[in-house]
């Protein structure tokens, strides 16, 4: 028991951590993924020098290739911007160049379910090539169908210690119920059998000669030598050929409690030629009825060498190098069943049970059954997990390259139902035989490849596969590439996307000058002020044959004016309503303001009149800048005149006319509560006379406000 609680302590940890699945399987480069993407893909789209850089500096970037577009003393690298920004600036769209990712299908074959199973298109489609350009998403719709009677090929891989006398009794007997229950949900099956014990090291085993040779408490019963992992009987459809070598085998023995599994799992995944494994599902039934060694207990037996990750059968189908390396480690487990397309269902007894179900949250696609103590419900727990397994899609991928991020949305159901939220695989349970689920998959880069990289995509336990060719967009295709063009100052550089790369010695926008009069105090001179004591171009910018290069968002002819120190409104340059020229915000239409932060429109600074500030005001920003002597949201109030109750005070000769309800009285024809824009709450206003709060006290009428409290009320009768 102190055995069996600590390997589940150590599985606890390893799924509550970062376990070496996560290191060595989900992942392996996950450090280069996109959750740290970098910096250059984090902001906007920022000037750059060259086409190459500006599309790589941001994916909403794009770059104008019209020869002159930038005006003299502005650099090149204003050539850089979003689309619509060099739109406003006067760039053709025919001169934009604005490379876009895409996606090509290069195959898909219809999904079909072949003849009994055999030759089922279950994923499609099958080859794609997708090219990305650097912090731009590209997705791609995969689809997967259940085939029925989809082949399998089943593995049996028997603990054989003495504690499973038993249970191998049951097991001689199995072969034909295996192989008639699996062929009832396909008609190829094939089954083998390999049986592992442990090490036979101390303190695994017992080295006495005589213990070595017959292991087993009594000397009457049938007992074979202990040993690491022996491959017993190749993948077969002949259900006697199991039942015939399976009944040649006998249980051994070993000392502690934990046995060698980890290491049969491991040569059963590796050696696949040995083994006979096709390429269909593939299915490998560990039974035992305790838990295992894993990595680290080797050094116990004075074994330090990490396992190798290579098969090692000999010819008698022995593990021959079992006391030289360490037991594997569950993500060395996991990763050779991952990459053997193997599922694993671990039957077990009740006593280990939880240990196991730990350990399958950190394998994929595999599956747990309690074993009864002489594994007489062996055939319906492999079927029931095989059916559960079956029912299962998962999609994942092969190893990702250096700065690529790829996730997975699943649509497992209703086509109109939602997509599942985007995960590191697809995943869809309780898939029946010939319905079909969709994966959405997106797929991003970080940065260029030095080549293209196939990555594979494919549901675990599933033949099919996905082949995904990568690229990436890293280079403009501007058309207009002229060596010794004449625009470069008659052949002095090569022109590119609108720019001139100069031949080596020649400078400038248009490679017009010579670097030996790069010093000339005449040619520095156009780069300074007048009275030629300030620095060059400002300080903010470079002084190339005579004329200022402008940086950053600096322009002028001698880089003066900062197109990034305009007055900010909520901390947006310009409001976000106007564009930055030499410190002035220049405002978009309808728009005011230093920052232009105010607004053309005027319907808050309409009173119920429909004046504009009742006469008595202007409008600015949308409010209401009220003349000397008045005051209010309108301008509708002045020390002395009338209010808006006095106005609406009821003349005592006019007769009342009687409104159900007691809506109010109603004379010539309108009603003293529906009186148009009264309603309107602006201070000063009576507004809702016939409702809101109410006044008290003497003079005070039901229905009136209180400041109306000092008018006569009107005669206002209820029927």
């Amino acid at each position: 028991m102190v055995a069996l609680s600590m390997v589940l302590v150590s599985l606890l940890v390893l799924s509550r951590g970062e376990s070496e699945l996560d290191a060595e399987i989900s992942s392996p480069e996950k450090a280069t993924e996109w959750r740290d993407p970098e910096p250059s893909l984090q902001g906007s789209c920022q000037p750059a020098s060259s086409c190459r850089e500006c599309i790589l500096s941001h994916p909403s970037c794009a770059w104008c290739k019209q020869l002159n577009f930038t005006a003299s003393g502005l650099a090149e690298e204003r050539r850089c911007g979003r689309r619509q920004e060099l739109l406003a600036r006067g760039c053709p769209p025919g001169e934009l160049e604005e490379p876009r990712g895409r996606l090509e299908v290069l195959q898909d074959q219809p999904l079909g379910p072949g003849t009994r199973g055999e030759g089922a298109t279950q994923l499609a489609p099958q080859r794609v090539r997708v090219t990305l350009r650097p912090g731009e998403p590209q997705r791609l719709r995969v689809s997967f169908r259940r085939a029925e009677g989809y082949p399998v090929d089943l593995y049996y891989l028997m603990d054989l210690s003495y504690s499973m006398k038993d249970d191998l009794e049951r097991v001689r007997q199995l072969g034909h119920a295996l192989l008639m229950r699996l062929q009832e949900v396909t008609h190829s099956v094939r089954i083998g059998f390999g049986s592992f014990v442990d090490k036979t090291v101390l303190p695994f085993v017992s080295t006495v000669p005589s213990k070595l040779r017959h292991p087993c408490p009594t000397r009457l019963e049938r007992c074979q030598p202990p040993f690491s992992f022996h491959h017993v009987l190749s993948l077969t459809g002949d259900a006697e050929a199991f039942e015939r070598e399976v009944g040649r085998q006998s249980v051994s023995g070993n000392l502690d409690s934990p046995e060698g599994g980890f290491d049969a799992i491991l040569q059963a995944a590796l050696c696949q030629e040995r083994i006979g494994w096709r390429n269909v599902s593939r299915l490998l039934v560990f039974t035992s009825d305790d838990t295992f060694h894993t990595a680290g207990d080797g050094k116990l037996g004075g074994i330090f060498m990490p396992s190798d990750g290579h098969c090692h059968l000999d010819s008698n189908g022995l593990y021959s190098r079992s006391p030289e390396f360490d037991y594997p480690s569950v993500g060395q487990v996991a990763q050779a069943l991952s990459a053997a397309n193997i599922q694993p269902i671990f039957a077990v007894t009740s006593a280990t049970l939880p240990v196991y179900q730990e350990l399958s949250k950190l394998i994929p696609k595999s599956a747990v059954g309690e074993l009864s103590e002489d594994s007489s419900n062996v055939v319906q727990l492999i079927m029931d997990a095989y059916n559960s397994l079956s029912s299962t899609v998962t999609l994942e991928h092969s190893p990702l390259p250096p700065g690529v991020h790829i996730s997975y949305a699943s649509q497992c159901g209703d086509p109109e139902k939602r997509e599942s939220e985007a995960g590191d695989r697809g995943q869809c349970n309780h898939v029946r035989t010939n319905q079909t689920v969709n994966f959405l998959v997106t797929l991003q880069a970080a940065r260029c490849f030095s080549e293209p990289h196939l990555l594979k995509l494919r549901a675990l336990g599933f033949s099919e596969e996905l082949i995904v060719e990568l690229h990436t967009l890293c280079d403009c295709n501007c058309r207009d590439t002229q060596p010794q063009a004449p625009h470069c100052s008659d052949g002095q550089g090569l022109l590119q996307c609108g720019v001139c790369s100069c031949a080596p010695g020649r400078l400038g926008r248009l490679c017009e000058c010579s670097e030996a009069e790069l010093s000339s105090p005449d040619l520095e001179s156009g780069c300074r002020a007048p009275n030629g004591t300030g620095p060059l171009c400002s300080g903010k910018g470079r002084c190339h044959c005579g004329r200022c290069s402008c940086s950053g968002q600096s322009s002028g002819r001698l880089c003066e004016c900062d197109d990034a120190s305009c007055e900010r409104h909520e901390g947006i340059l310009c409001g976000g309503f106007g564009r930055c020229r030499c410190g002035l915000c220049h405002c978009y239409a309808n728009r005011t303001g230093r920052a232009c932060e105010c607004s053309g429109d005027t319907d808050s600074c309409i009173s119920p009149d429909g004046n504009l500030c009742s006469g008595h005001g202007r409008c600015k920003c949308n409010r209401c800048q009220c003349l000397d002597g008045h005051f209010g949201a309108l301008c509708e109030q002045c020390p002395g005149c009338e209010t808006s109750c006095e106005r609406h005070r009821e003349d005592p000769g006019q007769p009342a006319v009687l409104l159900p309800g007691g809506g109010g009285s109603r004379r010539q024809g309108r009603a003293e509560s529906e009186t148009p824009r009264e309603s309107k709450s602006h201070p000063g206003h009576c507004a809702g006379l016939h409702g809101g709060h109410r006044g008290s006290g003497p003079g005070h009428s039901p229905g009136l406000p209180a400041f109306c409290g000092n008018l006569r009320s009107p005669r206002i009768q209820a029927l």
